[in-house]
């Protein structure tokens, strides 16, 4: 069953949520333009904010859309924003790290529907077998957080293997790389970078900017940043200090007894500086995008982007 079934949207399509970047105006303009939405629950600081954006976007309207949920001990707010979302009865809920069995089979009480993000075969199995409702299959062209499979391949490899649905995620920039991705066996896409650039993200303008002026052959992966790979627009400040984490950077992410508490404190203190450089101008920027940004050309309203994706695919 393809996305846009699943959901009941007009569109197989996703927005994905990005940190620090995904608001309420864009969920609002994407469940407007016949796709559905999602944000970090994380974007929101404190649990009445959260609930204010649920509550906001419910009553703007009925149409369905998700929260992305980090369900590690990364996050130590997971428990109360699991509830907050069972509670408010948000359209879906899309996990990233971790084991989501918690998640999914409260959800399924409340009729909620679980997408877990995935990077390989084995990890997909483990959340089938848990009751996942669909794979988000994060490929090596996405943006941030990304996997190491070509998109084609993983999308194959997961429709052979495991029986639910399977969402692709990275390098969807036009409507017919969706077309692409749904002959391939997908049921839809999330698709983020190309919303980067857009009126309503809330945003420098140096960020959207640099969505724009940068291509495809700019984006670089670093492990400086969370102690995962993350990609990034390759900036002077970017080569200026490096991808590759230093080898007491290494040390440290790798020792079993500490691994978890450096993860913790690495993270923090990168994600600290992309949201820095994601709300002010600096010259030690680092803006997170996939190499879909070769195909945004200008700063423009979430209803143009999404209309122009829609009539390519339509006509793909």
């Amino acid at each position: 069953m393809t996305l846009d079934k699943i959901l009941g949207i007009k569109y197989p399509v996703i927005m994905a949520p990005m940190f620090l970047i995904s608001n309420t105006k864009m969920i609002k303009a994407a469940l407007d333009n016949g796709i559905t939405g999602a944000f970090p629950a994380l974007n929101y600081r404190t649990d009445e904010e959260l609930r204010a954006a649920i509550k906001e976007i419910k009553a703007h309207s009925d149409k369905p859309f998700g929260v992305n949920l980090i369900v590690n001990k990364s996050n130590p707010k997971y428990k109360s924003q699991l509830d907050t979302l069972l509670e408010l009865r948000v359209g879906f809920i899309i996990t990233s790290l971790g084991n989501p069995k918690e998640v999914i089979d409260r959800a399924h009480e409340q009729g909620i529907k679980v997408f877990c993000d995935v990077v390989d075969l084995k990890y997909a199995q483990k959340v089938e077998a848990l009751g996942a409702d669909a794979l988000i299959a994060v490929n090596s062209k996405a943006g941030g957080h990304a996997g190491n499979i070509e998109p084609k391949d993983l999308i194959t490899l997961l429709k052979e293997n495991c029986k639910i649905p399977v969402i692709t995620a990275g390098g969807i920039a036009r409507g017919v790389d969706l077309k692409d991705a749904m002959q391939w066996g997908a049921a839809g896409a999330s698709v983020g970078t190309i919303f980067i650039a857009c009126d309503e993200a809330d945003i420098s303008h140096e960020y959207k900017q640099a969505i724009v002026d940068y291509g495809a052959k700019d984006i670089v992966r670093t492990t400086k940043m969370s102690g995962s790979a993350l990609t990034v627009i390759n900036t002077p400040y970017v080569q200026s200090i490096g991808t590759k984490a230093t080898f007491w950077e290494w040390l440290l992410n790798n020792n079993k007894w500490l691994k978890k508490y450096v993860k913790m404190i690495i993270a923090f203190r990168g994600m600290k500086q992309v949201e820095n450089a994601a709300k002010k101008a600096t010259y030690k920027s680092v803006w997170c995008a996939g190499p879909a940004i070769e195909y945004v050309t200008s700063i423009r309203p979430i209803a143009q982007i999404i209309n122009t994706f829609t009539r390519e695919y339509e006509a793909a």
